[in-house]
């Protein structure tokens, strides 16, 4: 037996063949490798063959109006992919990279059609398999506008992020300004006023005060830039997913509008329709 007809034993698509149809069908495939990271094909290019993955694993992958990359389907051993391309003969609709060093069988048009010709019953594998994989993707594109800003941008903050927050939430509260004014009103009139058993450490006109209080100044203004920053950032996603929920909002709207013009040509053909009945059937009892 040929060496590619006994790697055909482990896929799931050819389990139900026997040693002679595997045989036959061994000479129609070439077994290719992949390395690691490496593109099977790409988007648009011709569908010109079936992969079916011996070891190793797959992802399948496209992009949205977006841009946002979705993938649609990881590929393990005895999985197969590309059979939509190959058997309406159009352009790829994903592009597939190897994940990990892949071996794989490669099948075209002339080899697949004899594979059913002796085992039609795999064309319900290869249906199935469609099926599966146009409703995974019909339910990623449905939910790719419809994002949480708060998942999307994931707490991932360090231990300083977290007290650049902190520091600058409280910084901008009447608790923080409620202890500053007794902090400068108990300074002014310890180091203004002498009063006994009590040393001036800064007295008139209250330099370290002024050192202190420029230091807190610097470091507070360097905290909540940080914070604003990353605000700035968290907006700008909340602003790439508002974008995306108005894109999604037009086509459906252009979609409905579409679908009002057939709705409509159809009424109005079928009224004129029933108005040139009616002039034939007038016609016909004058």
């Amino acid at each position: 037996m040929r060496p590619e007809a006994e790697l055909l034993k482990g896929v799931s698509l050819f389990h139900f063949l026997d040693d002679q149809e595997r045989t036959a069908l061994a000479g129609q495939l070439e077994v290719v490798q992949f390395a690691a990271g490496e593109t099977v094909f790409q988007v648009g290019d011709p569908g010109e063959a079936l992969y079916v993955i011996r070891s190793g694993a797959v992802e399948a992958s496209l992009k949205n109006n977006t841009g946002e990359r979705l993938v649609l389907e990881t590929v393990s051993p005895g999985g197969f992919i590309g059979e939509i391309s190959l058997l309406d003969g159009g352009p790829r609709s994903a592009t597939v990279v190897a994940t990990e060093a892949t071996e794989a069988l490669r099948l075209d048009r002339a080899g697949l059609e004899k594979f059913l010709g002796l085992r039609p019953q795999a064309a319900m594998d290869l249906l199935a398999a469609m099926g599966r994989r146009m409703r995974f993707s019909s339910e990623r594109l449905r939910h790719t506008a419809t994002r949480n800003v708060n998942e999307e941008v994931a707490d991932r903050r360090t231990a300083v992020q977290k007290a650049a927050d902190w520091i600058a939430e409280f910084a901008g509260s009447i608790t923080f300004l409620l202890l500053h004014v007794v902090w400068f009103g108990v300074w002014l009139s310890l180091n203004a006023v002498k009063l006994p058993g009590i040393p001036q450490w800064d007295p008139f006109p209250f330099g370290f005060l002024t050192l202190t209080v420029s230091l807190e100044a610097i470091f507070l203004s360097v905290f909540v830039l940080l914070s604003q920053n990353r605000q700035a950032a968290k907006d700008r996603v909340r602003s790439d997913i508002e974008y995306d929920v108005n894109l999604k909002a037009e086509l459906e709207i252009v979609n409905l509008h579409e679908k009002m013009d057939r709705l409509t040509a159809d009424v109005l053909h079928r009224l004129e329709k029933l108005r040139q009945e009616g002039r034939k059937d007038g016609a016909a009892h004058g």
